[in-house]
């Protein structure tokens, strides 16, 4: 019996939103800050996937210059209808105080990896919509709708309203059709329509360890609907033991071969043997991930195979497998004019004068911009953490003149949270390699005053990441053989939601390449290869 080991879409790929055209089958996930926006993986057989478009790669698209940490791409919705895939997403521009200013989209494309069309402008009354094509060919958006009053309840529930394709506007009143339970926190709803009913699939309980996601019933669009009788539908809330922890934000499918399937956001804590269990339940640095569920039907309601916790393992269905060619390689020497799908950057697209792979060729050349703090303009060039283990390595060429000129390899989660193992510019040493450390915007250089004077006839610096679990430290070598280990152990839970500011956040660990100029002279960095190895 062919299994399926979750998740299937490991590091940070939140929000999962699957869609099935014919024998092929797609997932979109939410990219919040990291430009291109959304990431959409396909798959034949549900097991084995592939990234394989970034559909909002053109500032015409996604502009998200300025956007505060988490925000940007939250929950996109993938539909396929008219020979046509909708994508829905949602632009979020302020997540702090009582607002929650976020715009509605969609853009439509007929290939998955085509050029995606510039947006339509949807709504702003809240979050993670959804288009939903009912059989008569009228097409409606739901969304939660937010409540910005002194004292309610910010979710004020789902709103649902007709759109029309002819005109590419809502029209019609906004009706709220379902105020969720009582655990509420009612948001990202899909509808789907079967059997005679409408159902109205939604995550509560926010986006922490209480997480879940509740379906409910009607007969009418317009409600009333009725919640399962066994909700929640999927949770990990009352199973601390199970590895796949904070289960909800899920959508359907219904496979070729009938059967049905249940895609979520899962998280899976880091080891500690030392911590209570049950709170707090633990830090996730790889971030919000996908997994998969079977599905069953009892008396016109489905049900989690198994129980409504997740299993780490589950029945594949009954689809030959069809594994992909690796889409990222382990080294990738920059021999390409076009950056690696996996590779992403902050907020804004890199354009030539900031990323180049053809001034220098065989070479990534970053041209030094702001610092890592900045919501603006970055230099920087990342990918996800996927494993728990894993190495990352590069080499760099960069000749700084001043100590605002600093380039090297960064563990990063967000504008607060980072560590830098970089070659700057000391007056008294020259060129150095040096650790800087941002911790909930508490900044440490850990080898002040102990920096590594880098010799003169040195080309290159070769900088290593080796991640174990818990702990990971930075390795450097001036041959790319002969490494030295800086002994400093920096913590993985630093870099996960759950430690950000007491959690709350979203996105996950990434390490990349990075080069910053605060002089403004925008010196070049050369990176000449980047790794990035599971153990």
């Amino acid at each position: 019996m062919a299994t399926i080991t979750n998740p299937i879409l490991p590091g940070f790929n939140p929000d999962p939103s699957i869609c099935r055209v014919g024998e092929d089958y797609y997932i979109a996930v939410s990219t919040f800050e990291w430009f291109p926006g959304v990431g959409i993986y396909h798959s034949k057989d549900l097991k084995h996937w592939r990234l394989a478009s970034r559909p909002l790669n053109r500032l015409s698209q996604l502009n998200m210059m300025g956007n505060p940490d988490s925000g940007g791409i939250w929950a996109p919705q993938l539909s396929y209808s008219d020979g046509m895939f909708h994508l829905i997403y949602t632009d979020v521009k302020v997540t702090e105080g009582h607002w929650k200013d976020c715009h509605n989209y969609l853009a439509t494309c007929e290939t998955i990896d085509g050029k995606w069309s510039d947006p339509i402008y949807l709504n702003s009354s809240g979050f993670d919509p959804s288009l939903f094509h009912d059989e008569d060919g009228k097409k409606y958006l739901v969304n939660m709708n937010w409540d910005h009053r002194v004292g309610n309840h910010p979710f004020y529930g789902i709103a649902l309203q007709e759109y029309s394709s002819e005109q590419q506007r809502l029209i019609g009143k906004p009706r709220i059709i379902f105020k969720g339970t009582d655990v509420k926190l009612t948001e990202a709803p899909h509808l789907y329509r079967l059997n005679g009913y409408y159902y109205l699939l939604t995550a509560e309980g926010g986006t922490k360890y209480d997480h879940c996601a509740t379906i409910a019933r009607s007969k009418s669009i317009e409600g009333p609907y009725e919640v399962h009788p066994d909700n929640p539908l999927i949770t990990s809330f009352p199973y601390p033991r199970n590895p796949l922890q904070k289960a909800g934000h899920a959508s359907i499918v219904q496979t070729h071969t009938d059967e049905w399937f249940l895609v979520h956001l899962t998280g899976r804590p880091l080891p500690d043997e030392n911590k209570a269990l049950l709170d707090p339940r633990g830090y996730c640095p790889l971030g919000r991930e996908t997994a998969i569920q079977r599905l069953e039907w009892k008396n016109h309601w489905p049900y989690v195979v198994g129980g409504n916790q997740p299993s780490l393992e589950i029945e594949a269905p009954n689809i030959p497998e069809v594994k992909w060619e690796s889409d990222y390689p382990e080294k990738d020497d920059f021999n390409s004019e076009e950056l690696n799908s996996h590779f992403q950057s902050l907020r804004i697209p890199l354009n030539e004068d900031i990323m180049s792979l053809t001034d220098n060729p065989g070479h990534l050349r970053l041209y030094g911009r702001e610092s890592l703090t900045s919501k603006f303009t970055q230099a920087f060039v990342a990918r996800r953490w996927q494993h728990f283990n894993f190495i990352a390595e590069t080499k760099v060429k960069f000749n700084p003149d001043t100590f605002q000129q600093s380039a090297g390899l960064v563990n990063y989660y967000n504008t607060q949270n980072w560590t830098s193992c970089q070659i700057s510019w000391n007056e008294e040493k020259g060129r150095i390699l040096e650790l800087m450390t941002c911790d909930n915007f508490t900044f440490g250089q850990p080898l002040r005053g102990n920096e590594i004077v880098l010799p003169e006839d040195v080309e290159y610096v070769y900088i290593r990441v080796e991640v174990k679990t818990n702990v990971y430290q930075y390795s450097y070598s001036f041959d790319g053989e002969t490494w030295k280990v800086i002994p400093i152990s920096f913590e993985s839970y630093k870099l996960s939601d759950d430690y950000i500011q007491g959690g709350g956040f979203f996105t996950g660990a990434f390490v990349g390449m990075q080069c910053q100029d605060t002089s403004g002279r925008k010196q070049a960095a050369d990176f000449g290869y980047f790794i990035y190895e599971p153990q």
